[in-house]
């Protein structure tokens, strides 16, 4: 059984108090075990929160940095690589909770050739105070593409980052691209360059609790922001994606969809921002919003190859 692990935990503008206290508890009962628990925070703009991840630094073996620039998610993943001093390395989103007494047991008894290990999440909430929550119902509804059975038909595509296990010099030889700026994507990238450089990532069953979920307006946000992020990366995320994947493969459906966002955007919206949103809607508005990034790319470059013909014509 591996015996050193450092957990990692980046976060920006979440109280992990509860979470390291869970982690290192286990840690803490494992015999023999070398750990350590650091938590960096990605200069957050809660003082409140700040103030209270400063308490980590009072929990045995952990440690709670705080970071005055913004590094990103890609950059901060990395950053807390450099700074663990373990050969296995552990990572676990700030919103994530423990659901498993053996969780950390579980990862280290794996074995030593598997080198990349995905445990997934599963989603904690009761339904009946949720109902309205959009990240809610979108993560419920994906459910049982988490299931094991399911991720280990294609491992390369259900990687995230959410929840892995890694050794340190696979990840030094593959960090987190840092041209990731905006939210979305970059453990797509970073499950594809593992698996190019022919290490398999190993899923196992081993969850943690998906329990808090952003408000309707911020999530519909940082869909945006994912698909514009698709976008810029599209070359490099084909065939990893699914969505980019139907979007090439299905041009008349989403010729067709992009004809409906442009009619129903601002309803469509009004009702992903309201306390009733449909899963349909947002599916639809989702492909309809990446559909318009490329029609508006698409016609800036027609517009600038007639201005080009048109300076070199005069």
């Amino acid at each position: 059984m591996k015996d050193e692990l450092s957990i990692l935990i980046p976060t920006y503008n979440d109280d992990c108090y509860e979470l390291v206290a869970s982690l290192q508890a286990q840690a803490d009962a494992i015999d023999g075990l070398k750990y350590e628990i650091l938590v960096s925070d990605d200069a957050s703009s809660s003082t409140r929160i700040i103030m209270n991840n400063r308490r980590i630094n009072d929990l045995p073996h952990s440690r709670f940095i705080e970071n005055a620039v913004n590094r990103g998610r890609s950059g901060n993943r990395n950053a807390l690589m450099k700074e663990a001093q373990y050969a296995w390395l552990l990572f676990v989103d700030a919103r994530r909770s423990i659901v498993r007494d053996d969780f950390l047991l579980k990862y280290l008894s794996t074995a030593d050739d598997e080198r990349a290990i995905y445990g997934a999440y599963i989603v904690v909430g009761d339904e009946n105070d949720l109902k309205g929550n959009l990240r809610f119902l979108y993560e419920r509804q994906l459910e049982p593409r988490h299931a094991v059975e399911k991720r280990q038909l294609k491992p390369e595509m259900d990687f995230n980052a959410s929840n892995f296990f890694i050794e340190r010099k696979l990840m030094e030889e593959h960090p987190f691209d840092e041209r990731f700026s905006m939210y979305g994507y970059e453990d797509v990238l970073f499950g594809k360059e593992l698996t190019l450089s022919g290490t398999s990532i190993t899923h196992i069953d081993n969850p943690v609790g998906f329990s808090r979920f952003e408000d309707n307006t911020t999530f519909v946000k940082k869909t945006e922001a994912a698909m514009q992020t698709l976008y810029a990366f599209r070359e490099a995320l084909l065939p990893y994606s699914r969505l980019l994947q139907f979007y090439k493969g299905h041009s008349r459906i989403t010729s067709f969809v992009l004809w409906l966002y442009r009619r129903n955007r601002k309803s469509w919206k009004h009702n992903l921002h309201s306390d009733k949103p449909s899963l349909k809607k947002f599916q639809l508005y989702k492909l309809g919003y990446y559909a318009t990034i490329v029609k508006k790319a698409a016609e800036k470059n027609i517009d600038k190859t007639t201005q080009d013909n048109n300076l070199s014509n005069g």
